[in-house]
């Protein structure tokens, strides 16, 4: 016999559907609160609220109950169940199934792809966060995880890359052989990407003037960048700072040795003459570890890492950095450089020019009992003012620069002796070359010309045009954690890639002596179509304005392999 329904069919309801109707009569209704409804129906309280929720924004609809067990079930047809296994085999969840459907007209629920995969012997998929599917809270869409690809798997792929500049830069990098200075460094990995990887993923921001790693989701989706340092994609923002901070002082000083050395022995360097300078990095870190140093980008004192760059005055190619220095330890760094430089040019003893406040005399004596040249300024006073106006026998020189605004000054040359030095200096003192006050440099060569030794001098200023490139272009400035070993490794960096720009730059008929930023504008910049058939890269660049001085490189005589890429044939193409 049928049981009468009475008043706890509603109080106490069987089916789903009337249990959530009767949960929202009661709260909207009979106005009860949501816990008293929770209790009443057998929710949570934070469920009653999301049924009011999705109630008040329409997702929820009363009008048609959904009709429950067996008999409400949709029948599927076999070439339906067909797509529906097929796609699971792909790793798509049901609700990814029931959405590729009804863009095939076929509508059915979600459940009903559950229940067909359930009787196909599918297990459910583990629940998966929006991020892992590859959407955010948004629904914006993010880069999948960055993983080493092989050439053999990438058989047939073609894709449009808006940074496939960087591809102009994979043969000047297979000649140094990224392998062995990465090797040589020591540069540590991880299980999922090998040292080799990041090292390339770092260089490919810093060629493309990326402006803080950060910024590297704006290449995420890239897979031309990403190919390039051998991955589908370059890694995150969080991977790239972790592996930075497991950099130490030991492994940038190995990266950069091992790097110079090779740069010297395809002869990049003359290293007869090295301009030296300090540069404060302005930086925002903890109080306690960042000193105060004059940032001449900003024109006062501020809190920032102290770093020094060395130059190869012929070339103008930066050849060793140092950071994280404090302020007692700036006047070692001269002695610094030389043990450096002792170790990859044994028996290469250059000229150093730096300024006045770069070391002291000390260090100076101690250049000398080594054997190495130097020209810096001696730090005058207002009483070294009043004897050189005193002086009669000044002659005029002229200086060997086609460019300089002043290329007749009057000097004097004397031998003077000075505290803390062992022996006598020669000074030249410098009248007439653009400044109200004289100049008096100081060195120990006294054989050199005069006019030699003035003009080393006053080409001192390249290394600040180096260091005003590298802030502007390479972002030197824009540096955004607080660890100072960071620092030091985004200037190694900076070193590689301004060398890099400058070996294309060698090989461009008319652009021999252009910078960075010029370059990029003209050749790097812009989007390319990357294509892999038969384990070669070929990369094909759109009809640009330079694309003629581009194809008159003889790219035939250089690399021609893809060292991200484990060494595949590289090919590239402009229209």
């Amino acid at each position: 016999m049928q049981r009468m329904r009475d008043a706890s069919y509603f109080i106490h309801p069987v089916h789903e559907w009337q249990r959530r109707y009767e949960a929202l009569r009661a709260s909207f209704v009979e106005r009860l609160p949501a816990r008293v409804v929770a209790e009443r129906f057998g929710y949570s309280v934070s469920y009653v609220n999301l049924l009011r929720h999705q109630f008040r924004h329409g997702k929820i609809d009363f009008s048609e109950p959904v009709p429950e067990g067996r008999r409400g079930r949709r029948r599927v047809t076999a070439e339906v169940r067909r797509k529906i296994v097929a796609w699971r085999e792909r790793r798509l969840s049901a609700g990814e199934i029931a959405e590729l459907l009804s863009e095939e007209g076929v509508e059915i629920s979600v459940r009903t792809v559950e229940r067909v995969l359930a009787e196909e012997g599918f297990s459910r998929l583990p629940r998966r966060t929006r991020l892992k599917i590859g959407l955010t809270v948004k629904g914006a869409e993010v880069p999948p995880r960055a993983e080493p690809v092989r050439v053999a798997d990438l058989d047939g792929f073609r894709a449009s890359s808006p940074g496939a500049g960087v591809f102009l830069f994979a043969p000047f990098l297979a000649r140094f052989g990224v392998d062995k200075i990465v090797r040589a460094a020591g540069l540590p990995g991880t299980k999922a990407i090998s040292a080799r990887h990041y090292f390339l993923s770092f260089l490919a921001l810093k060629l493309l003037g990326t402006e803080r790693y950060a910024h590297v989701a704006e290449h995420g989706f890239d897979p031309g960048l990403g190919l390039f340092a051998g991955l589908n994609v370059l890694p995150k923002c969080t991977a790239l700072s972790s592996y930075s901070y497991s950099l130490d002082e030991v492994h940038l000083m190995r990266l950069q040795q091992a790097f110079v050395k090779q740069a010297a022995r395809l002869g990049l360097y003359d290293a007869s003459v090295i301009n030296l300078d300090f540069h404060t990095v302005p930086h925002y870190g903890d109080e306690s570890v960042l000193e105060k140093h004059w940032a001449g980008a900003r024109g006062r004192v501020m809190k920032g890492a102290l770093t020094l760059l060395a130059q190869d005055a012929a070339s103008k190619l930066i050849l060793y950095t140092a950071a994280d220095i404090q302020r007692d330890e700036a006047n070692e760094q001269v002695l610094a450089f030389l043990s450096f430089w002792k170790r990859v040019r044994r028996g290469v003893r250059p000229m150093m020019i730096f300024d006045s406040r770069f070391t002291t005399y000390a260090h100076l004596s101690q250049l000398n009992a080594q054997g190495v040249r130097f020209i810096t300024l001696r730090r005058r006073g207002k009483r070294l003012e009043e004897h050189a106006g005193k002086l009669q026998d000044w002659r005029r020189i002229t200086i060997p620069h086609a460019k300089r605004k002043h290329p007749h000054p009057m000097v004097h040359e004397s031998r003077v002796a000075l505290r803390g030095y062992d022996g006598e200096v020669r000074q030249i003192i410098v009248r007439g070359n653009g400044h109200e006050r004289p100049a008096f440099i100081i060195t120990n060569d006294f054989e050199t010309p005069v006019e030699l030794i003035v003009g080393h001098y006053a080409r001192r200023w390249r290394v600040e045009n180096g260091i005003a490139e590298a802030v502007d272009f390479f972002h030197l400035n824009s540096l955004s954690s607080p660890i100072l070993v960071k620092v030091h490794f985004d200037v190694v960096m900076t070193m590689i890639a301004d060398t890099l720009y400058s070996q294309l730059a060698q090989k461009l008929r008319g652009f021999e002596h252009c910078d960075a930023p010029k370059l990029y504008r003209h050749f790097v910049r812009g989007a390319a179509t990357v294509e892999v058939r038969g384990g070669e890269v070929t990369v094909t660049y759109p009809r640009k304005a330079h694309n003629p001085i581009l194809r008159a490189v003889p790219w035939h005589r250089l690399p021609q392999t893809l060292p991200g890429l484990d060494g595949a044939r590289l090919t590239l193409r402009f229209q």
